[in-house]
């Protein structure tokens, strides 16, 4: 029987399994059209004791990936699997509804399980690469099941235009990292050769205030898959009793936002109504990469925060980015309503979705 363990990494779960000894496969999404509902780059990790992470598509294919996993970590011969309306088993895998998927196996190589494809130390470079928040591809051989780390510095400038296939992967690369998608490399005749599988960094959130409404919304942003760090040089509010799990910062924001680094998976919240803490964070905030930038305050405090950040040499478009008053207009009343507010802001904000606005929080 299946046993789906509780909510983790389906990377970092794998390279756990495959360090225990036991046989293990990675399930990729290459390639969708359609209804499909999980991206390409979407993972889910497959154990021979019958435990799994992740997902490929929702919940409607994964019962025969699974199966086709079992195969694979028997005999470590990689499989390119595709899913859809036009293929014989589509009622039975559940895309009746419409759309295609094509999903990558490969079983993981250890020393125990020689026979797999994909490399263990690899996927650890990968898994520390990803915790240092440096993006990397893995390019995979979809014939051999060869794989190879690309890195920012592999991307070549410019157009697919050589035949040179080192420099057409290059050129893709280069593709992979500006738009943050995975995508297929396909020969003449439309047939796969690679895929270039950008990891992705977790989604990090930085709030600045270990306030009550950062006490809501840190621990639920984590279970939508953040990396969470509240930021509060107020050590009498910045506790582990308060914040039980939560990574905290006692440095004054601005220094730990330095620190830590801001890069375009990171959103930002200052909820502390002290501009001594709210305006050093803003000032680093809108020089950075961050995706999201929220301001906790009502319109007057807003209007006065505009006001000193123009005073500051910050421009219209600058301040613009700024969140405020912070959340999405759902009538919210109460810390757990006004975080819900701010983590659903946030999450649209992430995935390009139109925004309502909010009349302001004391």
């Amino acid at each position: 029987m299946t046993q789906v363990s509780s909510t983790r990494d389906p990377l970092d779960l794998l390279i756990e399994w495959a360090r225990a000894g036991q046989p293990c496969a990675l399930a990729t999404v290459t390639s969708t059209w359609g209804s499909s509902p999980r991206p390409a780059g979407s993972m889910m990790a497959v154990c021979a004791n019958g435990r799994i992470e992740g997902s490929v598509s929702g919940g409607c294919v994964e019962g025969a990936v699974i199966e086709e996993a079992r195969g694979v970590m028997d005999t470590g011969h990689p499989a390119a699997l595709s899913y859809g309306v036009s293929s014989d088993d589509a009622w039975a895998v559940g895309l009746a509804c419409g759309g295609l998927l094509d999903v990558y196996v490969a079983a993981v190589r250890t020393p125990a399980h020689p026979q797999g494809t994909l490399d263990l130390a690899m996927l650890e470079t990968v898994a520390e690469k990803r915790r240092a928040r440096v993006p990397v591809i893995v390019a995979t051989d979809m014939a051999t099941g060869a794989s190879r780390l690309l890195y920012r510095t592999d991307a070549a400038p410019g157009g697919d235009t050589s035949c040179d296939l080192d420099a057409r992967l290059a050129a893709r690369a280069q593709e992979v990292f500006e738009t943050g998608r995975s995508l297929r490399l396909e020969d003449a005749n439309g047939q796969a050769l690679w895929f270039l599988h950008l990891i992705p960094m977790p989604p990090r959130l930085l709030i600045a205030g270990a306030v009550h409404i950062a006490q809501v919304l840190a621990p639920m942003a984590q279970t939508t898959g953040f990396s969470v760090t509240v930021i509060d040089p107020r050590t009498q509010l910045a506790t582990p009793e308060r914040f039980p799990g939560i990574t905290l910062e006692t440095d004054w924001p601005d220094e730990t936002l330095a620190r830590l680094g801001v890069d375009n998976q990171t959103a930002i919240v200052t909820l502390t109504h002290d501009a001594k803490l709210d305006d050093p964070t803003l000032h680093y905030a809108l020089n950075g990469d961050a995706f999201y930038i929220g301001a906790l305050g009502s319109r007057k405090t807003q209007a006065s925060r505009v006001e000193r950040l123009r005073e500051a040499g910050f421009s219209e478009a600058q301040i613009a980015r700024i969140h405020g008053p912070v959340g999405l207009a759902i009538g919210a009343v109460g810390a757990a309503e006004i975080a819900l507010s701010i983590l659903a802001e946030i999450v649209a904000v992430r995935h390009n979705r139109p925004l309502g606005r909010v009349s302001g929080w004391s």
